[in-house]
Parts: structure tokens; sequence; C-alpha cells
């Protein structure tokens, strides 16, 4: 069989077909894998310190005006998930939320792309800081009532760990619409890749 030949510099062969980019360095791996956790800190530690104070100064104090009707603080316990959503089922969200955080520190460890660990560190950081208050605050153990006090106009009360699984959430749709994995190869690249080989294995036999 002949070997394919590349035009000089182009990364491309004399089957029109480009080059896969180089894999991510081990070491660059391990540096994404660390940041996924301290991100999450990060977010876990501003969300407990913020829910912290909302119970401090605005317990039976209505709401607070910050920018007028735009945006001020009310002070609500939820017992559903983000943004007040299906209230009554708080077990049932903190076994989501544990399961959750289990699939990101797994997965943290194949991470490519520093998208992905910034969007995974958020993840996991608002999921453990509403799993915090549903462990920890009353009335009981996987029961307890997430502390919401932002509040927008005509949108659910919510907070800091909401904010960080919305901007997730958004992270993680933007990077999959780019055609970026999680172990930082393109789509398009691996699709080329998996059709170079299949074609050198049908030339080969």
């Amino acid at each position: 069989m002949t070997e394919p030949t590349k035009t000089p510099d182009s990364g491309v062969d004399d089957t029109g077909v480009a080059d896969a980019p180089p894999p991510v360095p081990p070491a660059r791996r391990r540096a994404y894998a660390a940041a996924v956790p301290l991100i999450a800190l990060v977010v876990l530690g501003l969300d407990q310190l913020t829910k912290y104070l909302a119970v401090e100064k605005l317990t039976g104090e209505g709401r607070v005006d910050v920018a007028g009707d735009l945006f001020g603080f009310y002070l609500i316990r939820n017992p559903g998930a983000a943004f007040s959503m299906a209230t009554g089922s708080t077990w049932i969200f903190s076994v989501v939320a544990i399961a959750v955080a289990v699939f990101i520190i797994r997965i943290s460890r194949t991470l490519g792309h520093w998208g992905w660990a910034v969007a995974l560190g958020l993840l996991l950081g608002g999921a453990v800081g509403n799993l915090t208050d549903r462990i920890f605050r009353s009335p009981g153990l996987f029961r307890g009532h997430v502390v919401d006090f932002l509040e927008l106009p005509n949108w659910p009360i919510f907070n800091l760990a909401d904010c960080a699984i919305t901007c997730a959430a958004v992270l993680i749709a933007v990077l999959s619409v780019i055609g970026i994995g999680t172990d930082g190869q393109r789509v398009s690249d691996s699709k080329k890749k998996s059709t170079t080989e299949d074609g050198d294995g049908q030339a080969d036999a």
C-alpha cells in the first residue's frame, strides 16, 4: 500500500483529509482536572457566604430594593430545584446532585479543554452549593430548604448556585455547538480521523 503524502506545511495529505490535532499533554489534562474542584470550591464558598449574609440580614425584612423594580433581595426558603421548580421533591434533587457530582469528578480526569473545566467546575460548585442546603438546613437531612434571595422581575427568586448552574449550561451548549468534545478534540476532527482509519483498514485488507 502506498502511504498518503502530505502537502508541505499544510497538514493535509493527498487524500484531502486534514490531520487531527495532537493529543492534549498529560500535564495539561492534570491542570484541567485540578481546575474543576478549585472552581467548584470558589463557587461553593461564595454561595454559602452570600446565603449566610442573606439569612442574617434579610430575615423578616421583606424585599430590599437594589435597583428599583429591576433587582432586589427577597429571602425565601425553596424546597424545590433551581429557580424554585418542582417544589416538594427535595430528596430526589439531593440524590440527583450527588450523582452529578460523582459524574463530574470522574469525567474531569479526561478533560482536554479549558472551557469544559470551567463549565464542569461551575456545575459542580452550583450543585454542591444547593446540596449543602438540602443536607444541613431545616426541616431535615436531604429535605432541607434552599436559601434563595436574588429577585428579578417576572423570574423565580434564585441564588448564586443557580447562577453558576445556568452559566455552566450555557457554556456547555456553546462548546457542543462549536463541536468541542470533553477530550478537547473537535467532533469533525474525530470523524475525519475515524474515516481515515477505516479507509486504511479496508485498503490493507
